[in-house]
This record gives C-alpha cells, sequence and structure tokens, in this order.
C-alpha cells in the first residue's frame, strides 16, 4: 500500500545518514601535521644528503647506521608515507564517483602505503643493528 501522503514528504528523509562523517576535521588536521613534521625532517634530510660526499656505498651505510640518523630516517619514511596516504586518500574521495572503486581504491591506497612504509623501516633497522 502506497502511502498518499509520500508526495508531502521532504527529500530530508532521503538525506539522513547521508551527511558527515565527522572524520574530515581529524584527517585535515592529521594532513597539517604530518606536513608540519616533514618540514624539518625533509631539511635535514636534504642537508644530509647534500653534505654526505656519497663516494660509495659504504659510506652511505655507514651514515643510515648511525643511531640518530636512523631514527630520523625511520621517522621521515613514517611521516611521509602518512602524509602521501592521506593526501591521495582525499584525491581518490573528491573524483571517483563510483564507491566500490572508491572503497577498493582506498584500501590498496593504505595497504601499499604501509607496505612500502614497513618495508623502509625494516631495511633502516636491518642498516643499524647490522652496523652494530
Amino acid at each position: 500500500m502506497v502511502d498518499s501522503f509520500s508526495q508531502f514528504r521532504s527529500p530530508l528523509r532521503h538525506a539522513k545518514g547521508m551527511g558527515s562523517a565527522k572524520e574530515g576535521t581529524h584527517h585535515w588536521l592529521a594532513q597539517r601535521i604530518t606536513a608540519l613534521a616533514l618540514l624539518p625532517l625533509t631539511s635535514w634530510l636534504v642537508f644530509s644528503l647534500a653534505t654526505l660526499s656519497l663516494e660509495g656505498h659504504l659510506e652511505f651505510v655507514t651514515w643510515l647506521g648511525h643511531p640518530i640518523s636512523g631514527t630520523l630516517m625511520i621517522l621521515f619514511l613514517s611521516v611521509a608515507f602518512h602524509h602521501g596516504q592521506l593526501g591521495i586518500q582525499v584525491v581518490i574521495e573528491d573524483y571517483i564517483s563510483n564507491i566500490k572503486i572508491r572503497r577498493s581504491l582506498l584500501i590498496v591506497t593504505k595497504f601499499m602505503s604501509y607496505l612500502l612504509a614497513t618495508l623502509g623501516v625494516v631495511s633502516v633497522l636491518r642498516i643499524i643493528f647490522e652496523s652494530l
């Protein structure tokens, strides 16, 4: 039986549950904080690599094997991959309208970001522990 008053209902009932996920502020803040953290970390990395003569692989491994350099590199990798994943997420959410494709891309993006960050961190830790 069709409700005879359905024609008088507002479009609000169709929009229920379609509003904000209440995560926009957290996402925006996380992007800004990671961007701020990347400023000194990127400056350190560029300065360190510029002053390193890089005559060979051994010099780089020795530099990266130092606990301070290794720790800062791990921080850089972790923050950079998280920041990149947040940025790619915004692009996917803004430009992919198909919900199934959007969800799939978001899952793949997060997975690849975590995988590559973990690979980088494990690689740095391996160099640090081998140089002890």
